[in-house]
C-alpha cells in the first residue's frame, strides 16, 4: 500500500468518525467469506456501515478526528472492523442477531455519545439500550394513557346515561 492510499484510507477514516455519533470497534477474524457476506447484509439492513482497516491507520484517523476516545484507541489489536451507525443499538442488535449462527463478531469496544464501553460483555447492554425515539416513544405513550382514560369512561359513561334517559322516557309513555 503506498503512502497516498494509506493517507487516502486515513482521511476516509476520519470523515467516518466525524461523522457518525456511534462506533462499534469489533474483532470478525475467523469468519468465512460467506458468513462476512451475511453480517455486511446485516449490518446495511440495521443501517450500520462496516471498514475494515490496518490498526495502524485507524489510530492514525481516531487522533486526527474531533472527539477524545479514551480507551477506545487500547482495543486496536489483532483483527479490527469497525461499525459506524446513527444509532446507538444498531450495531449491538445486528451483532447479536448474528451471532445466533457463531461466536464472531466478538465487541472490543464502543463509542456512543462521549462514554466508551469496553469488553464483549457489553453487547448485551448496548443492545437493550433505550434511543431517544424510544424514550420519546415511552413518554408520549405516558401523557396519552390519562387522556385515553378519560375519553373512555366520558364514552361508556354516555352510554349509561342515554340509556337511562331512554328508559326513563318509555317509563312514562
Amino acid at each position: 500500500m503506498t503512502r497516498e492510499e494509506k493517507n487516502q484510507v486515513i482521511d476516509e477514516l476520519v470523515e467516518n468518525f466525524n461523522s457518525y455519533q456511534f462506533v462499534y470497534v469489533t474483532d470478525s477474524s475467523d469468519l468465512s467469506a460467506n458468513n462476512n457476506n451475511t453480517l455486511r447484509r446485516i449490518l446495511h439492513k440495521n443501517g450500520v456501515k462496516m471498514q475494515v482497516a490496518k490498526n495502524t491507520l485507524i489510530i492514525k484517523a481516531l487522533e486526527k478526528s474531533e472527539r477524545e476516545w479514551g480507551e477506545l484507541i487500547d482495543t486496536l489489536k489483532g483483527t479490527t472492523a469497525l461499525l459506524f451507525a446513527s444509532n446507538p443499538k444498531a450495531p449491538a442488535v445486528a451483532i447479536k442477531d448474528f451471532r445466533k449462527k457463531g461466536d464472531r463478531p466478538v465487541l472490543k469496544g464502543a463509542y456512543i455519545d462521549t462514554d466508551v464501553f469496553i469488553g464483549d460483555d457489553q453487547l448485551e447492554m448496548l443492545a437493550n439500550f433505550k434511543t431517544k425515539e424510544d424514550l420519546i416513544g415511552e413518554v408520549i405513550g405516558l401523557l396519552q394513557a390519562p387522556a385515553a382514560n378519560v375519553i373512555s369512561a366520558l364514552k361508556s359513561g354516555g352510554g349509561t346515561l342515554a340509556g337511562l334517559l331512554k328508559t326513563l322516557s318509555e317509563k312514562e309513555n
